[in-house]
């Protein structure tokens, strides 16, 4: 009985050896593939990241639109310093520099202002906003419209104008 003890034991302790962790090559397996899925994921996630640089430039723009809009409804004219517009946004930050720039024409058709952020890094897209008037009914109406662009490609200190109130050039892309 106790040969036959011992026989169950062993047995057992050979099938416990078995049964125990992983190979090196299973170990080797697993780290590839987590290899391989970091790097599909963390181009990804750093985007994300001047996606939420961006967002600043975007926002920024589209209040320097808005801004001119106002002014040129109390004053007959665009203004041509952000401080003039008073809403509030610095000429810089971290990530990018904001311009505008208006025009005072002698008829409505020709009055436009356009405001920009250019930015402070090679990886970040450049915006451009565009308001311009556009005759309405009588020749002493207009209607105000405006539009907001953004670079195709990421690159430093570019923002390249808008072609009208209505349409963007071919280095841009309608934000909408």
């Amino acid at each position: 009985m106790k040969l036959d003890l011992q026989a169950k034991f062993l047995q057992h302790l050979n099938k416990k050896k078995q049964d125990q962790g992983f190979t090196l090559i299973e170990l080797l397996v697993v780290i590839i593939i987590i290899g391989i899925l970091a790097a599909i994921a963390l181009p990804s996630f750093l985007s994300q990241a001047n996606k939420g640089k961006q967002s600043e430039a975007k926002t920024y723009v589209g209040t320097l639109n808005k801004g001119q809009q106002a002014y040129y409804t109390e004053n007959s004219n665009f203004s041509d310093t952000i401080s003039d517009l008073g809403v509030g946004i610095n000429t810089s930050t971290v990530n990018y520099k904001y311009t505008t720039d208006g025009t005072t024409a002698t008829t409505i058709a020709g009055n436009f202002a356009i405001s920009k952020a250019k930015s402070n890094f090679a990886a970040l897209k450049g915006y451009a906003g565009r308001v311009e008037l556009y005759p309405s009914g009588s020749t002493s109406e207009a209607t105000s419209v405006a539009i907001l662009c953004e670079q195709k490609t990421p690159a430093k200190d570019t923002a390249d104008d808008p072609t009208s109130g209505t349409a963007c050039n071919g280095s841009q892309n309608q934000v909408k």
